[in-house]
């Protein structure tokens, strides 16, 4: 007897391959120079990833002709979408110049922006992505307490180099890491009782990103707070998703202040970018008039991110985020009910979504890490065949060029793929 869900998958991806013949050629065409036809892992998709020509708002046109609704959002990093005022600030750089190799106003207006929304930053730096502001927030945290450990999740992606899920470990940075079960505050606990001496800091995100939109509770974040202050520790939150769920992102929202922010994806409107800040205590180890370390990088003040981010961070204010992420909330209330019936769920905070192949509730990384992978590359396929696009993991971040009719469509969308689930 054929599993009926391999039956559905093998028609899935036949329709797939059978109405993209360009993007087939190209990524054969890749494949002979890239490994895995591809530079980004996450963007593989079985048996091709799609190839995409144009894009206008929220809507993604492939080589193939074809249009579909990015839900994607750049995996957060398109929070702006493609809106002019982005190409008028890069319009701004190539009508004066750029490369410099020296330093300009507009990275301190930057700075200057970005400092004014986290209570907890006085000082930052700019990297070239979230992965180097988190491996920088961490060198920053074991220089400051002359400790090595680094208390981290399950779950968890704090860049390439500082993965914990399953696969990751041949590719991640040798720091002395501790890896604890998230929302696990007994766990944690019994660390610091242990080895409180020796830990540097705890890396945590707000909100398990990669690792599936798993949020963290009001008690194990105000937790962590307590265990560094007791131990004398660093507590680093990576915002680099969560910062879009207010203007003080999650801090913001769960009232609990972090000593090291990372930040990075979107404030630079999809351009590269990075960022780590925290008190000016802590941040004095990057001033050369104290004999600071020694932070290189000949991008981290490029002329492009630098002035789209200037320009363009002002406009994700209060109103404008919290709309977003109202949508967003709304959005995922309905998807639970599309999803109930079949026993999956939806997960995440705010404008960032994940539909998992589970009832739920979901509170760590081992509620899903179980998850047959088939399920989630049968919805990835059927709703691209719908005309949406989000992660093969199932995960989802609005953008603000995102139209109310276009997600009423996705939950039509979704009903419909429920639909061939339950068979």
């Amino acid at each position: 007897m054929t599993d009926p869900l391999d039956a559905a998958l093998a028609a899935a991806v036949d329709r797939f391959v059978e109405t993209r013949p360009q993007s087939a050629a190209l990524a054969a065409r890749a494949g002979d120079v890239l490994p895995g036809g591809n530079t980004r892992s996450v963007l593989h998709t079985d048996p091709f990833g799609i190839r995409i020509a144009h894009a206008d708002g929220a809507v993604l046109t492939t080589v193939d002709g074809d249009t579909v609704v990015d839900l994607l959002g750049d995996y957060s990093a398109g929070l702006l979408g493609r809106r002019p005022e982005v190409a008028d600030a890069i319009r701004t750089v190539l009508d004066r110049g750029w490369g410099y190799g020296a330093m300009s106003d507009v990275e301190a207006q930057f700075a200057a922006a970005l400092v004014a929304r986290f209570d907890s930053v006085d000082q930052i730096r700019f990297t070239n992505s979230g992965s180097e502001a988190d491996l920088m927030a961490v060198l920053t945290a074991r220089h400051v307490t002359g400790r090595e450990r680094i208390v981290v999740f399950e779950g968890a992606y704090h860049g390439g180099p500082m993965t914990f899920l399953p696969g990751s470990e041949p590719l991640r940075v040798p720091f002395e890491f501790v890896v604890l079960p998230y929302n696990d505050l007994d766990a944690v606990e019994a660390v610091f009782a242990s080895d409180g001496a020796q830990i540097a800091g705890v890396l945590v995100e707000p909100m398990l990103g990669a690792g599936g939109c798993i949020s963290a509770s009001a008690e194990f974040l105000a937790g962590l707070r307590r265990l560094c202050d007791e131990h004398g520790s660093v507590l680093i939150f990576d915002e680099v998703m969560t910062s879009r769920l207010a203007v003080g992102g999650a801090q913001e929202q769960y009232a609990v202040r972090a000593d090291l922010t990372v930040l990075g994806k979107y404030f630079a409107g999809g351009l590269s970018f990075g960022a780590f800040g925290g008190s000016a205590a802590v941040m004095s180890a990057y001033d050369p008039a104290r004999g600071g370390l020694t932070h290189g990088g000949t991008f981290n003040n490029n002329l492009f991110s630098m002035s789209v981010g200037a320009a363009l961070t002002p406009l994700l204010d209060a109103g404008t985020l919290a709309a977003l992420n109202a949508r967003g909330d709304r959005l995922r209330e309905r998807l639970l009910v599309e999803l109930a019936p079949i026993g999956w769920c939806a997960t995440g905070l705010g404008s960032m979504v994940t539909i998992h192949p589970v009832p739920g509730p979901v509170t760590a990384w081992s509620d899903v890490a179980t998850v047959d992978p088939r399920w989630r590359q049968l919805l990835f396929h059927e709703l691209l065949h719908r005309g949406f696009y989000i992660a093969q993991r199932g995960y989802l971040a609005l953008s603000l060029a995102v139209t109310d009719e276009q997600l009423d469509g996705f939950v039509d969308a979704v009903r419909e793929v429920a639909a061939i689930v339950r068979g």
